[in-house]
């Protein structure tokens, strides 16, 4: 239903209602007057309103019904116009229609001839293809064969010259294996001639000495130490290497240092160590302490003699292991200490003994020279008073000579100038310096007038 058909409708519905209305209250109007029977003015009146009514409601329904026919006229117009452009849209649509069926039936054909063109150009292009991948085919062959021979002729090449290095290398390792069995060999010599010197007595005390002597020279000055001196007054017996310990007043204090080796009792120590066994290593130990405390009893009475050397000898073992065993001895260098004021020094403590006493040395000589300082110091504060006066005096005398010598340029320079301001200076700086005695000439005879005067 249109929206016109709902308006007549609605207008239709109203008049309905209208009449209806107007009907009731005739009616009503009717009931009243039987019931009342009056004639009078409200039943004119309520008839005029009556009548009114129906007049109102004749041209409502006048207006309605022309209304109506208004709109069902104008609803007939608009159908007739919507009819027409129904039509024409169903022709528009129906030739899109045929259009779409023919753009459809031309958009097939075109794909269809598209389709078999595209298959023609893939076929072309897959043949294509594959003659180019067989032609890399056979040409990645050929390339492969040829760096497989390459490859295959520099790892044979390398290999050969690898292998050739490495035979050159063993062949050298092996040559320096024989000269190192050569070098053995001389080795071995020299440890059997070793042995064989170290087998005596004699040899093995200079053996000792000559170890002490370099530890010596390498920390001391020749200055600071003796060899083969005798240290104990009125004695024949010669220590082997005594340091000058310095004192304030009178000659040094020496220390006696000999060397000692016992190696047979150590030789015997270390035999009874490898072999394990027990009785014959404590055997071998009392003996070396027996030799170690007879060593130093004669260090002891022989070079120890207070107040020309100290109240203690230093007993010099050439090798780390023997001191250390002696070291390792319980209650033995308490012992040695104790009853025969000697003290034991291997290879490393004897060089930090010798540290030790150098620093003593230089501790001294810094004492000595401190003394001399302080008394420099104490001449130079004497003479500060005497050094100061004449300082005063003679800034008192430069006093003066700077005023003098002001009052010359300022006053009778100024004279003089006054006095030449009229006179013309000569031009040849010669001639002015003959006139003037201020030639070499004239200045020699004047320095030597001078020097008459």
């Amino acid at each position: 239903m249109s929206a016109v058909d709902i308006a007549l409708v609605v207008i239709a519905l109203v008049a309905a209602g209208v009449a209806v209305t107007c009907a009731v209250q005739l009616k009503s109007l009717r009931a009243e007057l039987r019931e009342r029977n009056d004639s009078g003015a409200e039943t004119l009146a309520a008839l005029e309103r009556a009548n009114s009514a129906l007049d109102g409601l004749n041209v409502v329904m006048t207006e309605t019904q022309r209304t109506a026919n208004a709109i069902a006229q104008q609803q007939a117009t608009d159908g007739a116009v919507e009819q027409q452009r129904y039509l024409t849209i169903a022709r528009e649509f129906s030739q899109a229609g045929d259009r779409m069926d023919d753009l459809r039936r031309e958009t097939a054909q075109q794909l269809g001839a598209n389709r078999e063109g595209i298959e023609h150009r893939l076929d072309k292009v897959r043949e294509t293809v594959d003659v180019q991948l067989g032609a890399i085919r056979k040409d990645n062959s050929v390339q492969l064969d040829r760096m497989r021979a390459t490859v295959d002729e520099k790892l044979s090449r390398t290999l050969n010259d690898r292998l050739s290095a490495s035979f050159k290398q063993v062949s050298d390792q092996l040559e320096a294996v024989y000269k190192g069995l050569g070098d053995m060999q001389s080795i071995a010599t020299g440890v059997g001639d070793l042995k064989r010197v170290l087998g005596n007595v004699k040899a093995r005390g200079i053996l000792g000495e000559v170890q002490l002597g370099a530890i010596l020279a390498d920390i001391l000055t020749p200055d600071q130490y003796l060899e083969n001196i005798a240290t104990k007054p009125g004695a024949s017996e010669r220590v082997e290497f005594a340091v000058k310990l310095p004192v304030d007043e009178g000659a040094p204090v020496l220390l006696p240092i000999d060397s000692k080796f016992p190696g047979d009792a150590y030789e015997h120590l270390l035999d009874a160590q490898e072999s394990g066994d027990a009785e014959a290593v404590a055997a071998a130990r009392k003996t070396l302490d027996m030799m170690v405390k007879r060593e130093a009893k004669d260090i002891c009475e022989k070079y120890l003699s207070v107040p020309a050397t100290t109240n203690f000898g230093i007993m010099f073992v050439p090798f780390e292991g023997l001191y250390a065993e002696v070291v390792s001895r319980p209650g033995l260098i308490e012992t040695l200490g104790r009853d025969y004021h000697v003290n034991v020094a291997g290879p490393s403590t004897m060089a930090a003994i010798l540290n030790s006493l150098q620093m003593s040395y230089q501790t001294f000589k810094l004492q000595k020279r401190t003394d001399d300082v302080l008394r420099v110091l104490s001449a130079v504060k004497a003479e500060l008073p005497r050094y100061q006066a004449a300082l005063r005096r003679a800034q008192q005398q430069i006093e003066t000579a700077g005023k003098t010598v002001e009052g010359i340029i300022t006053t009778r320079t100024n004279v003089m100038e006054r006095k030449l301001k009229d006179i013309d200076a000569l031009e040849d700086a010669e001639e002015a310096d003959e006139i003037l005695g201020l030639t070499s000439a004239g200045l020699l005879s004047g320095q030597a007038d001078e020097g008459q005067s």
